[in-house]
This record gives C-alpha cells, structure tokens and sequence, in this order.
C-alpha cells in the first residue's frame, strides 16, 4: 500500500456533503483513481484517528460545459462516502 495522504486527495466540501455529515455520520472524500475500498478505509482510519463503517465509492464522469464559444470538459473523480462508527467524528470545517 503506498502512503495514506496519497490516497486521500482532498475533503468534499459542499452543502450535499454537509448535510450528509450531520445526518448520517458520513464525510465524502476525493480519493485517487485505482484504489479500492480497504485501502481507503485504512487511510482514513490511519491519517484522521477514527473508526469506519462502511466506505462507498462512486466515479464522477467528466461533464461538457460552455463558456460562450468555447467548450470543455470538467475532471473526472473518484469520490469516497465514508460513514463513520457511533463515537467517531472527523472535524472537517473549523467554524463547526
């Protein structure tokens, strides 16, 4: 396994991912491509100190948008919905 903040890109921060985090206990990371669901249980229990229920991954496909005459497309990423036992809580924002 290769080193646990490799793994974890960043933290999701949006009102979806926040109203989730206070409704299930679920906190939505940006993990790298290719890993599996162990690998990210064990970062995030290894980086943040905290136990894991359940981890779900979903892979965002890229979108086309417009800006005017020009088109492109948005990144494509893997995201991580990591529930966390009762008890268990990671601290994302600091204004919480």
């Amino acid at each position: 396994m290769s080193n646990a903040r490799d793994i974890i890109v960043r933290p999701l921060v949006t009102e979806k991912t926040i109203k989730t985090e206070d409704k299930n206990n679920t906190v939505v990371f940006e993990v790298k491509k290719g890993t599996n669901k162990i690998q990210i249980k064990q970062a995030i229990e290894e980086i943040f100190n905290v136990k894991v229920d359940t981890v779900n991954v979903v892979n965002v496909k890229p979108r086309t948008k417009r800006m005017g005459k020009y088109v492109g497309k948005t990144n494509n990423l893997r995201k991580a919905y990591i529930k966390l036992k009762e008890g268990s809580k990671i601290e994302i924002l600091s204004d919480k």
